[in-house]
């Protein structure tokens, strides 16, 4: 038995520790897989911060990675059935536990609220092994879906990540059409794999309000017709922005990526009358906000959804728009920076305080 090198979060609020790890025996189905590429996302951010319900640190972050199959015991099967054989590249869908049995899974159609759901990365703590992505390896247990990334390095489909799960869920929940006029509220990955993904829809214009200023540049270059620099300009301001841009009227569709409750609010604000908002940035509890459900809500006859997390659907349209080479070259333009795994815990510091937008971790490097 090895041991595995990995990056571990021992507590919220603590820095982030080196650690080797033994690797666990592998049971029928299990797998080792090299990581080549994981990443720094909101997520991590706030199980640093202790936001999270549920955590059993210490745990190794990094919910979302791509590598090579190094072990394999009896078979894993791809969703077609087919055999995976060591030396493949796959991701795989972070999400393992769903218990496809509940009320949630079966009737519902919504294995995001099911009560048996794990997560490599955020669920899944050093007592499991090494369970996320921040590690030279990740112990993936049976029945995990492994996604094959056939003709796509790991740095390809990391410059995605888990944005763009996300993003494809928040656009299926919008249903946004061709001609739609969609207003992006957030400018981190999210915001602008959204940016991306509508615009691949048809949607004209997309804009986006967000900060700082890079982020909004990299918002314009994704494919947002105009972005506005959220800081400063005052909601009202924000608001006639968008309705000059939108035949007075507001945004058909208003998706918001933010994680501040305010902009929640905003969101209505700024979509049409019978117009559709998505809620996509409140993944963890940041506090209430008030609004007026007649002026905000009620008059102006508005399709407001909540969007949490993403089910294998999602990663499985993620890797195969990825696939796609110049498809992919648009998420590739969204400027990161490559850290090492002794520098797990600078990345992550620099993603919280925004001064990167995407921070990915090599683990080889």
């Amino acid at each position: 038995m090895t041991n595995i090198r990995a990056a571990v979060l021992p507590a919220p609020h603590l820095p982030i520790e080196i650690r080797s790890l033994p690797e666990p025996p592998l049971e029928d189905g299990g797998a080792i897989v090299t990581v080549e590429m994981s990443e720094v996302c909101g997520t991590d951010v706030h199980l640093a911060a202790g936001r999270l319900r549920g955590v059993p640190y210490p745990i190794v972050p990094g919910h979302v990675a791509a590598g090579q199959l190094a072990k394999i015991r009896g078979r894993l099967l791809d969703v077609e059935g087919v055999p995976f054989k060591e030396g493949d590249r796959v991701t795989w869908f972070d999400v393992h536990g769903t218990c496809n049995a509940c009320w949630y899974c079966l009737v519902a159609k919504a294995t995001t609220r099911c009560p048996s759901r794990r997560v490599y990365g955020i669920t899944c703590g050093v007592a499991d092994g090494p369970s996320g992505g921040w590690a030279e390896a990740i112990h993936l247990r049976p029945g995990t879906r492994c996604l094959r990334l056939d003709g796509v390095d790991a740095a390809t489909f990391m410059a995605a990540g888990c944005a763009l799960p996300t993003a494809l869920h928040a656009i299926g929940r919008a249903g946004i059409r061709p001609g739609d006029s969609v207003l992006v509220l957030g400018t981190g990955p999210v915001g602008l794999a959204v940016t991306i993904v509508a615009e691949m829809q048809g949607a004209d214009p997309v804009l986006c309000i967000g900060a700082p200023v890079d982020r909004l540049r990299a918002a314009v270059k994704a494919g947002a017709g105009a972005a506005l620099d959220f800081e400063s300009h005052d909601p009202a301001a924000r608001l006639e922005w968008v309705r000059k841009r939108t035949g007075g009227r507001g945004a058909d569709v208003v998706i918001e990526a933010t994680g501040a409750p305010d902009a929640v609010v905003q969101a209505m604000r700024s979509a049409r009358d019978a117009g559709r908002v998505v809620v996509v940035g409140q993944y963890t509890d940041a506090g209430d906000v008030a609004f007026n459900p007649h002026a905000d809500l009620n008059r102006k006859h508005l399709e407001v959804r909540g969007c949490w997390g993403s089910d294998y659907s999602h990663f499985d349209r993620a890797v195969r728009l990825m696939t796609n080479p110049e498809r992919a070259a648009r998420f590739m333009e969204i400027p990161s920076r490559r850290y090492p795994l002794d520098r797990a815990g600078d990345a992550l510091a620099d993603v919280a305080s925004r001064r990167v937008i995407k921070a990915l971790i090599d683990p080889r490097r």
